[in-house]
């Protein structure tokens, strides 16, 4: 079976996220583990002279699909799908399944737009590959080279840290390192700045860990070494218009003006929630997850993939540095590895290559099977929970002939036992304790890698505000000198705090200082990575 990718991550690989870190960890990845099912082997079990082409039994198997698709549709409460199937270097299947937006319901089509998330790790990843084969980059340059500015805390892993470390994910970071930070405003410069200040987890190259930072850095490298103004500039002219994706997009304007686009649904148990898009995220992520498309256009993406770098005819990037991005850099498990920009997972009857994505309120899946020159592309407008990851794995199994495994029984039961668990952690405490006096904590407060946050008093309550972005956070009293923290829905962030939905972003703790004084204000996020700030 193939083991999908969503949002949750395995023990055995990564923590499951809490609420707030959840609509940020969709953008990016975790292990879904499906259950056991009917085994149905008969494609690879068959006489290689008497089997159907592979297009005849991808045509056979439409109707189970479909059948599959509109049954998690339903499980998911998912308002709209697209799905398209490439085979043999053509687009063989391409259907829309539900609605745009359940306000107007007009239908979804296989050229309706969704945002991908970190599919687009993918297209960041071959614009690398296209900066080597023109020789303004190498593989092995070190990173200090390209742009002095990087810095981590480990001083010989910043020297150390090449190029092909950027998507690689086994910095030594923590999962998801600062991407917290981004919800608070921060731009890209100081994104990247900030991890100079966390402390790593593992030894350098050692474990799988993702992160998106460092692919805001292998952007910036690109654009760089392109003489671009910034990596869509690349993307457009080196991907996007020689592949002729003309509906593929990068802003969340320019996702709004087009006249066929999904609306975005946060996902919860109690059914989907329509939110509004935001600048903020994912489009700030630039190549670790701007892109719009569609199925239409990906299918492009997809037989590029699956040329080795051609298409229609036209050599764009070398088979052999498409390839490095398909070569493995670190193990996930046993059979599991993570390349750059691509996962590849070895199954019961062939290698699988492919990668998923997801925002606060869209889902994204593209496979591929490359022994069988098939390639899968799976759309919603639901943050990604596991439906298109279920989806694609279900549908790529049967085209390899794999044990069947039915993904989206057991992904349902594991989101809404993981919703119910993050909804517990802010929970009031049965006892709690009364919070401390409210005027002697208000002040400033400085942190090296985030700037200066200012605590005052808003009506009865306290409010937290960023310096650097103007973000304010909302401080309600939880237990003794632990308040929660809500991103308060002002300016920008309104649209933000829709998409994140009603959890708080994570708790503030006043802790006292040597002389016994609350001059640490310590800032936990959702995504357990803590900030301290000392009163100035």
């Amino acid at each position: 079976m193939i083991v999908a990718l969503g949002k949750n991550a395995s023990e055995a690989t990564q923590k499951p996220r809490p609420s707030r870190s959840a609509s940020i960890s969709v953008l990016l990845m975790g292990l879904v583990l499906g259950s056991p099912a009917l085994v149905n082997q008969a494609w690879a079990a068959d006489d290689p002279a008497t089997q159907p082409t592979i297009e005849a039994r991808v045509q056979a198997m439409v109707p189970n699909v479909e059948a599959y698709a509109t049954n998690g549709m339903k499980s998911f409460d998912c308002p709209g799908l697209a799905i398209g199937i490439v085979v043999d270097d053509k687009l063989i299947y391409a259907k829309g399944f539900g609605v745009r937006s359940k306000i107007g319901g007009v239908p979804v089509d296989s050229q309706t737009l969704f945002q991908i998330g970190s599919a687009t790790k993918s297209f960041l990843a071959t614009t690398l590959a296209l900066m080597v084969d023109r020789g303004k980059l190498h593989w092995d340059d070190r990173v200090t080279d390209l742009d002095p500015e990087f810095q981590l805390k480990d001083a010989w892993v910043t020297r150390e840290f090449r190029v092909f470390d950027l998507l690689a994910q086994r910095s030594g970071l923590p999962p998801y390192a600062n991407d917290g930070l981004s919800f608070l405003g921060l731009d890209e410069t100081a994104l990247i700045h900030s991890l100079r200040y966390v402390e790593p987890v593992s030894s350098f190259r050692s474990t799988f860990a993702y992160t998106n930072i460092t692919h805001l850095l292998a952007g910036r490298i690109v654009a760089k070494a392109a003489g671009a103004a910034d990596w869509n500039a690349v993307l457009q002219k080196e991907l996007l218009d020689p592949l002729t994706m003309s509906d593929t997009s990068y802003t969340a304007a320019a996702m709004e003006r087009a006249s066929n686009h999904a609306a975005g649904y946060r996902w919860t148990p109690q059914g989907t929630v329509e939110v509004p898009f935001t600048q903020i995220f994912p489009y700030s992520y630039d190549g670790a997850g701007d892109i719009n498309s569609n199925v239409e256009d990906m299918s492009r993406w997809i037989r590029f993939q699956l040329g080795h770098g051609a298409f229609a005819g036209r050599s764009i990037v070398s088979p052999e540095n498409l390839a490095v991005t398909h070569t493995p850099k670190v193990a996930i498990t046993e059979k599991i590895s993570y390349a750059m920009g691509w996962i590849i997972q070895q199954t019961t009857n062939g290698t699988v290559v492919w990668h998923n994505g997801g925002t606060p309120s869209f889902g994204a899946f593209m496979g591929l099977a490359p022994d069988r020159n098939v390639g899968v592309i799976v759309l919603s407008n639901e943050g990604n929970v596991g439906f298109p990851d279920g989806l694609g794995a279900w549908i790529l199994d049967r085209v390899l002939g794999n044990p069947e495994t039915d993904y989206l029984a057991a992904t349902i039961k594991r989101a809404t036992a993981s919703y119910d668990k993050d909804a517990q952690q802010f929970a009031n405490p049965l006892t709690p304790a009364p919070s401390p006096p409210l005027a002697p904590l208000v002040g400033s407060f400085a942190n090296p890698g985030i700037g200066k946050v200012m605590v005052s008093m808003e009506g009865d309550g306290l409010v937290m505000e960023l310096a650097a972005t103007g973000a304010k956070l909302r401080l309600a009293p939880w237990n003794g000198d632990v308040f929660t923290a809500s991103l308060m829905p002002t300016g920008q962030f309104a649209a933000l705090v829709a998409n994140s939905g009603p959890s708080p972003a994570g708790f503030v703790q006043f802790q006292a200082d040597k002389t016994a004084k609350l001059d640490v204000l310590h800032l936990l996020l959702t995504d357990s990575q803590a900030y301290d700030f000392q009163r100035e």
